[in-house]
């Protein structure tokens, strides 16, 4: 076989031996090592290189798999296009004082129009550099930290985070703030989406409304507040660049306890401004200099007064809003409140309540018992609770020392300091003869009274806790005090526009939240007549119309109703329509209601709004159905401002989070009023006319008359000025009203207890509720000129002879003057029997 051959097999062949040959040399056997170890490498790296394909290819389905997932599990994020952040609506008085906050959250919603520029700038330097430049991840930032990371690789140092402001609002509103890397992908992933969705603006004012900065503020609104008492627009560069140095730490940069820090971090935050251009080196150098000194803000003082009122408000509020947008929404209410108008109101309610309560109530004892030693009496009154309803001016005292004539008595008074400090004053018996025992008596009756006390032990024992008032004009005298028992309420409105001025719901808001001007149904007794009145008017009858004052006995389903004069008894002759008003005669009124008909009294109950959908029976004339105080003061402003309808409003306007106007209590209409300057605008009148001016007018002069010489006497005494009204007192003495009016405001009061019963014999409107009628009109009145009631175009003015002799101008509709028909005579005492089925009211 020949060589080739062998070779062509994979052997060597064997030569034959020639001794002249040379030897041959030995065959090398590194290239076949070599080779084999070349193939190897191959393998390996094409081995490596399939790993690292399936690999790659691994991890990127593994990764197309997790952004999937990613995506899929993202929240919806658009809703914060919309978003507005909880915050406190603030309720205001007419003259822009502070009423009450309304808050779940205390925050202040700031648009990004309205935050300073500088300050935005701030807070870009100091978190977020390239914020106007990047879509929502910051390569750059990235990079950057991971560089400083490395070189401050062991000092002991946090890594520095890289998250853009977009990323913090993703973190902040979205996917929650756990130190995973799951999260920081989610985040990563929503704040490209928030940036394809908002504008750069809005996602830092959400941003800037956000930030929680420490000392309890979310948001640079509230921070600047909390820091520093002021509002955006009064910061300094400094303290704003120490606003923008909190994000990262508020805790740790707080000046009241790491003031170096603070410093050095606000210092930091002005060199970023300078080095991005949003303040110059000069700015930044001053502002450097500047001592970082914090001034904690203040709560606003807010009204003392007006509780009730507030509450209602907050009820309309949450009516007409609901209780989320109410309590977080930003909302700016503007009320009608006048605050000085009703310190004075909630005064005279007081004083109305009190004088009533000496008169009739008695003195009821102590508030509790305790201890009167030396050092037991201290801590024994502290631990004793208020009473509720019990009036700030007034203090909780023990009895020490009593003696006939006088008791000692100290009480625990708080310093501007918060600290407890002893004081002493002396009660005298002179000042105690209302101070009367109750004695034994019926449930809900009128309590009987024992006998004036003769001796201060008649009153009060040592160790006794009272409620006592200092006195202001005798220094170290103290006045008994208790909370009565009776129930009032009050409303004073503007007639032009319903406009509630004032309102007292009832004693206390303390004691009771129940607002009795607003809530209560109560029968207005005889202050309803003057609508039943208005009735015979728009008919034509003249206020000079004779009607006789004689029995009545009206047959009912229950039986036979005979109705009676406030008096018991009847004159027996014919009186004038002015003259019943005047003396509220319950028969006249009776008589005038069968001859125009209940229908048509009931209609025009309906039309003031007194009483909707009122039965029409003739015991409705006397005031036997209910309404509210606030009803009937809305219903007189009829009168007064010449025949139109008024809803009683509480607010003014309400604004939203951006000052925009959501809604306005007064609808009137006005023309020019967004015209230029040179046109004066004037306001359209478009409430409902509910009579023609000249029956309100001729209502308006006869209800002066019930002032001047009826059972209204007391509402004007002292006031020296044209004033209107009636006085009701409904069956057995259960409520006392009185309604009236000048010619820019009303009044209306009411006095009785929550459980009706009789306030006693001979408890009347005109001596309860027209007192305190007096002095809120007195008041209101306080510095402003007499106005006369204005007469309507048409009106006769015709000066006529009273039933009492007296001459009067009397108003008249044209054509009427001397229509006045005379009446039949009845002989005296005898009854005249109407049949009608009252439908069993009485």
């Amino acid at each position: 076989m020949a060589e080739d051959d062998f070779r062509a097999e994979g052997r060597m062949a064997t030569p034959s031996h020639d001794p002249a040959a040379p030897a041959p040399k030995p065959e090398k056997q590194e290239k076949p090592r070599k080779g084999r170890k070349r193939a190897r490498g191959w393998g390996i790296l094409r081995l490596m290189t399939v790993g690292a394909t399936v690999m790659v290819l691994s991890g990127g389905v593994a990764g197309l798999g997790m952004y999937a997932s990613l995506q899929a599990d993202l929240p919806d994020h658009r809703w914060l296009a919309d978003y507005h952040p909880q915050q406190m609506s603030r309720i205001y008085a007419a003259d822009s004082r502070l009423m009450a906050e309304l808050a779940v959250e205390r925050r202040v919603f700031v648009p990004i129009e309205a935050i300073p520029a500088r300050l935005q700038r701030a807070f870009i330097s100091a978190e977020d550099q390239r914020f106007r430049e990047h879509h929502g991840i910051d390569p750059m930032g990235i990079v950057r930290s991971l560089v400083t990371y490395a070189r401050e690789r062991g000092s002991g140092r946090r890594m520095q985070g890289a998250s853009t402001i977009t990323q913090q609002v993703a973190k902040n509103m979205l996917v929650g703030s756990d130190r995973t890397l799951l999260r920081k992908a989610r985040e990563a992933l929503l704040a490209i989406r928030l940036e394809n969705t908002l504008s750069k603006d809005r996602i830092l004012e959400i941003y800037l409304n956000e930030i929680y900065l420490g000392a309890q503020a979310y948001g640079v609104a509230a921070a600047a507040q909390a820091y520093f008492n002021k509002g955006l627009d009064d910061l300094t560069i400094a303290e704003m660049a120490f606003l923008a140095s909190l994000p990262k730490a508020p805790n740790n940069y707080n000046p009241a306890r790491f003031a170096d820090a603070a410093r050095a971090r606000r210092n930091w935050v002005l060199e970023r401004m300078a080095e991005d251009g949003a303040i110059t080196q000069e700015e930044m150098r001053a502002a450097q200099a500047e001592p970082l000194v914090t001034r904690p803000t203040r709560r606003p003082d807010m009204v003392a007064v007006g509780q009730h009122f507030t509450e209602e408000v907050r009820r309309e509020l949450v009516t007409r809003f609901g209780a989320e947008q109410t309590g977080g929404g930003g909302l700016v209410v503007r009320t009608s409140l006048d605050p000085d108008l009703q310190a004075a109101t909630e005064t005279a309610l007081h004083t109305g309540l009190m004088n009533y309560d000496r008169r009739r109530g008695g003195w009821r004892g102590p508030a509790a018992r305790i201890a009167a030693g030396p050092q037991d009496w201290q801590p024994g009154l502290e631990a004793t609770p208020r009473p509720g309803g019990m009036l700030a001016s007034w203090q909780l005292a023990v009895v020490r020392q009593v003696s006939n004539t006088e008791a000692r008595v100290s009480w625990l008074e708080r310093s501007p300091a918060r600290t407890l400090i002893p004081r002493e004053g002396v009660m005298d018996l002179s000042d105690l003869a209302w101070a009367r025992p109750q004695l034994p008596g019926r449930p809900n009756e009128t309590p009987r009274l024992g006998n004036a006390p003769r001796r201060m032990g008649d009153v009060v024992s040592v160790g006794d806790v009272v409620m006592v008032e200092p006195n202001a004009q005798r220094q170290g005298r103290v006045s008994l005090r208790q909370v009565p028992e009776v129930e009032g309420a009050v409303v004073a409105l503007d007639p032009a526009t319903g406009r509630i001025l004032a309102m007292a719901g009832g004693w206390s808001f303390d004691r009771s939240q129940y607002n009795r001007a607003t809530q209560a149904l109560r029968q207005p007794g005889s202050s309803f007549k003057p609508f039943v009145y208005l009735a015979a008017l728009e008919e034509g009858i003249p206020p000079n119309q004779r009607f006789l004052d004689t029995p009545v006995e009206v047959q009912t389903g229950a039986g036979v109703w005979r109705p009676s004069n406030y008096s018991g008894g009847a004159t027996g002759s014919a009186v004038s329509m002015r003259a019943a008003l005047e003396r509220s005669l319950n028969l006249v009124t009776v008589r005038i209601a069968q001859q125009v008909g209940m229908e048509r009294v009931a209609d025009v109950a309906n039309r003031f709004g007194v009483i909707e959908n009122m039965q029409p029976y003739l015991a409705m004339s006397l005031g036997a159905g209910e309404t509210t105080v606030a009803r009937m003061a809305a219903a007189y402003a009829g009168f007064v401002n010449g025949g139109r309808r008024v809803n009683p409003t509480l607010v003014d306007s309400v604004q939203d989070q951006r000052g925009r106007v959501v809604w306005r209590g007064d609808t009137r209409g006005c023309q020019g009023c967004s015209a230029g300057p040179e046109q004066v605008p004037s306001l359209e009148d478009n409430r409902r006319r509910i009579t023609d001016p000249i029956a309100a007018y001729q209502m308006v002069n006869m209800l002066q008359g019930v002032v001047q010489r009826g059972t209204g006497g007391r509402a004007g005494a002292g006031l020296n000025r044209p004033v209107a009204g009636k006085t009701g007192t409904s069956n057995d003495y259960k409520d006392n009203w009185f309604v009236g009016f000048t010619p820019d405001i009303v009044v209306a009061v009411w006095v009785g207890f929550d459980d009706p019963r009789s306030l006693g014999n001979g408890e009347a409107g005109g001596s309860n509720a027209a007192p305190i009628f007096r002095d809120v009109m007195a008041a209101a009145l306080q510095g402003s000129p007499a106005v006369p009631f204005r007469a309507p175009p048409g009106v006769s003015l015709v000066r006529i002879q009273h039933d009492n002799g007296q001459s009067i101008i009397e108003a008249f509709r044209p054509g009427t003057e001397n229509s006045a028909q005379p009446v039949d005579s009845f002989s005296p005492g005898a009854a005249e029997r109407v049949e009608q089925n009252l439908g069993g009211i009485y």
